[in-house]
């Protein structure tokens, strides 16, 4: 279903494009589980054997589980902005320490940035493919996502026109234009961490392959042992110390985390997902998800950002409408 405006006097449509921001980490969590299911790392690997300069601060403990888990306690370092180079990121993750006493796999705190970064950098190293170039080839393609990016450049902005929508705050009581998201430099850098951009029918098919075991429309892009593995709670009743409460977490996927205190965690999936429900959200803007028990898969986007609290107040009673108009309510 779509509703709304793009953009003043311009009607969102199915195939109007939009930031996915943090949503993206679910495309970045598939080409790393691509890797493992090739041989060409394990999710107990140091992240060092793969990216040896990201051993420098006292790193070399920190695996790749950890990153996709957000349990390497990687601390919070000052960065410029979104548009930042691939490889000035990737050296501000290198250099940057753990949170001082931090036990990699003791302790959770969301990493928005870095962590997924050097996740990035492992697949491209991997494979030797620049990372976008993986993602299209490798997840965009074969799931039939002809207008999802990673990176999108400054002539496919152009060439798309009309059909990019337009983000706003919407946390101040009125709509305003978000500058630094709009133009032909706003999504031109590659962030594996929150780069994507397409229409969100486009990143249902990522979520309606997670469901589907792997395999979409015949394609597979991960085995079913692999999904499996993926949405399995490889970090549970731990308090996440950046969003401040208990969330658990698969292989790059947030796992409905309802039963701590019956209320949905920020980005949850509503009342009625059940527990195996996982996703991840993007910026006080959007949520996808899939829930195998109800063979649901979904995604939300809006184009006004109202802040955390905000957000979270529209989006759970959508989910909520959602699983009753499904008739799936529990």
């Amino acid at each position: 279903m779509v509703d709304g405006l793009a953009a003043p006097g311009r009607p969102l449509r199915d195939d109007t494009l939009l930031p996915w921001f943090s949503m993206t980490k679910l495309v970045t969590a598939v080409a790393v589980l691509q890797q493992w299911e090739r041989g060409r790392l394990t999710l107990d690997d140091p992240v060092v054997a793969h990216v040896p300069e990201f051993g420098a601060a006292g790193k070399g403990r920190v695996t790749i589980r950890h990153l996709l888990t957000h349990t390497a306690g990687l601390a919070a370092t000052a960065t410029t902005g979104a548009g930042q180079a691939w490889d000035e990121l990737l050296a501000i993750a290198c250099s940057s320490s753990l949170v001082a006493g931090w036990e990699p796999g003791r302790r959770a705190a969301y990493s928005p940035r870095h962590g997924f970064h050097v996740l990035g950098e492992v697949v491209r190293r991997t494979d030797g493919r620049a990372f976008d170039a993986y993602v299209s080839e490798e997840v965009f393609e074969p799931l039939g996502m002809a207008d999802a990016w990673v990176a999108l450049t400054p002539g496919r902005w152009k060439a798309y026109g009309d059909r990019i929508g337009v983000m706003h705050h919407t946390g101040g009581g009125r709509a305003r234009v978000i500058e630094s998201l709009t133009g032909p430099e706003a999504f031109a850098a590659v962030s594996p961490s929150g780069s994507g951009i397409g229409p969100a029918v486009d990143l249902l098919r990522v979520m309606r392959a997670l469901v589907g075991g792997g395999k979409l429309d015949g394609v597979r892009v991960l085995s079913a042992q692999t999904v499996d593995a993926m949405c399995a709670r490889h970090r549970a009743g731990l308090e996440d110390e950046t969003f401040g409460v208990v969330i658990d977490w698969g292989l790059g996927v947030m796992v409905n985390s309802w039963q701590y205190g019956q209320r949905a965690a920020p980005y949850g999936y509503g009342d009625s997902a059940s527990l195996r429900a996982f996703g991840h959200g993007g910026s006080q803007s959007s949520v996808a998800f899939a829930d195998p028990e109800a063979g649901l898969a979904a995604v939300v986007i809006f184009n006004g950002m109202a802040g955390e609290a905000g957000h979270h107040r529209r989006t759970q009673p959508v989910m909520n409408a959602l699983y009753e108009d499904l008739g799936l309510t529990r």
